[in-house]
């Protein structure tokens, strides 16, 4: 089999896989990517971000005024202390990049590393993350809702 047959072959595997997983409730979709979302932030992205969200005395809102805008990231404030937006400029997935993945359904595992860092940055806080749009829904970025909970709600109750 050459290449480029062995690319098709593979990209035609995880578009069916994609679409399976779609298929399935949220709750589980969340728990197949997060493994997947952990593993690619744990080394880099988590560690610059827990850098700056120390720098700037765990404060996120003096962390995104001052690094919210780079050619990989960008955050904005909604409501501060409580809400964010936040996302990426593009498409920073490899598996995307590497043309295995085209399904929306695969924006969940950047869902579930903005969720992780967070969880990482905010132990004691209930997170909750929406998917706003993203690039493989056609859309210009991939964008992301956040509305951290009041201190101590990390049970699930949010405030």
């Amino acid at each position: 089999m050459d290449k480029h047959e062995e690319q098709r072959r593979n990209a035609a595997f995880y578009r069916a896989l994609e679409e399976a997983i779609g298929r399935l409730p949220a709750e589980v979709r969340a728990s197949l990517y997060r493994p997947c979302a952990e593993a690619c932030v744990r080394d880099g992205v988590l560690v610059e971000m827990r850098r700056q969200f120390e720098e700037c005395g765990r404060d996120l809102d003096r962390q995104y005024a001052k690094y919210g805008r780079s050619p990989y990231f960008f955050a904005d404030v909604i409501e501060p202390g409580r809400v964010y937006e936040m996302g990426y400029p593009r498409c920073l997935c490899p598996q995307v990049e590497a043309g295995f993945v085209t399904a929306p359904t695969h924006c969940e595992c950047s869902r579930q590393s903005i969720l992780c860092v967070l969880e990482e940055l905010l132990p004691d806080r209930h997170i909750e993350v929406e998917t706003l749009h993203t690039v493989l829904e056609s859309g210009a970025e991939c964008r992301f809702r956040v509305e951290v909970g009041a201190p101590g709600s990390r049970d699930g109750a949010s405030g």
